[in-house]
This record gives structure tokens, sequence and C-alpha cells, in this order.
């Protein structure tokens, strides 16, 4: 949490005037509008909004999967348009953490081959794989399932999987897409308890969202509606464009 950021503090993630538009037939798809947000170093910001709102794609988009149509992204000191297809995968293995909806397991590995991977595609030590690995299967309650395939596992314990694995390289910046949206509520807190790094929360679980972000960042037709501090947070203010 970043209970004592300041507004004076560099940025983790800055976008300004974001925007990404796309055709689908005809039709010309605002999926993200003019979007400005700063988020601070170990921040968790939760994004809310009904589906279509452009939570999704605003989080593709700090991840360097997507590229704007128009504007400015800033992650880690980086500017992401800057960046080809190579620095932006190294952003993603060195830097980011990514949680995706529908989890992404390569189904032939174990769980924890799965988890193990991005310290693997990172060049870690064998040694220090074998222990980060321990350590994020514990995190999610999952060690003694390490050696199942995810075909055997539940949804609830695939989606501890990806959490895991997003984890287990210690990102400065974890972005999840419902995380938490196959999980009971108590598992749920568990995980979200001392994160300790910067976080971007797509979510529908408002009280989860109430509880653990600092911001609460709210969007419709793409655009970014409102935030709203939580718990006293001192932090960055984002400017909301309409």
């Amino acid at each position: 949490m970043a209970t004592g950021t300041t507004v004076g503090q560099e940025a983790e993630i800055r976008m300004e005037r974001v925007s990404r538009h796309y055709l689908m037939g005809e039709t010309a798809i605002r999926a993200v509008d003019e979007v400005s947000l700063v988020v601070a170093p170990g921040e968790f910001l939760a994004l809310l909004g009904s589906s279509g709102s452009g939570k999704s794609t605003l989080l593709n988009l700090m991840a360097g999967l997507d590229r704007p149509t128009s504007g400015t992204i800033v992650a880690a000191g980086r500017n992401l348009e800057q960046m080809d297809s190579l620095e932006l995968a190294r952003y993603r293995r060195e830097t980011v953490g990514m949680v995706f909806q529908s989890f992404n397991l390569l189904p032939r590995m174990t769980l924890r081959e799965n988890v193990e991977l991005p310290l693997r595609l990172a060049e870690v030590e064998r040694g220090e794989r074998t222990e980060r690995v321990r350590q994020a299967l514990e995190h999610v309650g999952l060690a003694p399932r390490g050696e199942h395939r995810p075909s055997e596992l539940s949804g609830g314990e695939q989606q501890r999987t990806a959490i895991a694995r997003a984890l287990v390289n210690r990102p400065k910046i974890l972005l999840a897409d419902e995380p938490t949206g196959n999980l009971d509520s108590a598992t749920g807190e568990a995980i979200l308890t001392h994160l300790g790094m910067t976080i971007v929360m797509v979510t529908h679980e408002r009280y989860l969202a109430e509880k653990f972000a600092d911001r609460l960042a709210t969007m419709g037709d793409g655009k970014l509606l409102s935030t709203l501090a939580t718990r006293g947070y001192a932090g960055f203010t984002a400017e909301v464009t309409r």
C-alpha cells in the first residue's frame, strides 16, 4: 500500500491523453478515449466499471500488449511507444507481472513448471528459481499441488497458479484482470494482503477494491469518469478527461 506516497514523487505509470480506437466493420470503437492517469510507486489502484467500459484495454496498454492510437504511456521510466517488440517483451518479463482472466496456463506443464516459466525466460539460476517458485506457491496456498497439471486443478486453483506465475519474477508492477473472480472471498483477501508492489487491478468486486486499494478509478465508455482515494491516501491524483 502506498499510504506514505506524496504528490512530488516520480510516477510508476503515467498516461497522458491516451486513446485506443479501432474499427469493427464500419463502426469506430473508442475502447479508451483520452485517458490521463498517474499511478504512484507502490500504489494499489483498482479499475472499476461495467463490461465494455475500457478497463481491460487500459490494462493491456499499460502492459505494452496493445499500442495506443494516440497519447503517451510511460511506465517504470520508459516510454512504451518508443520501445520495439523485443524491448516490450523484456519490459513484461522483467518489470511487469500479469494476471489474465483466461489464466493462459500451458496444459502439458505442471503447476510448478508453469510458475517457473517466467524465471526460465529471464535466465534466473536454477537454485534461485526453485526457491522463488516455492515462495510463490506458498503465497497462493498451492505448495502441495505443484506436480499437478492445469486439467487436474479447479478454476480457482488455476487462477491462483496464474497469480503465482505473475508474482514469481518479483515485478515492480502487477497488472491484474479480475484476479479474484474465481476465488472465494477469504482466499481473495489472503492473496491481496502484503503484495508490496505497484498494482493496477481490474475488478467487479467493489468490496475488495474498497478494502485493499488506495484509489478507485471508474471508467465508462472508454473514459476515466472519476477517481476516489480510500483510507486517507495522500498520493497522486488523476486528471479526469471527459
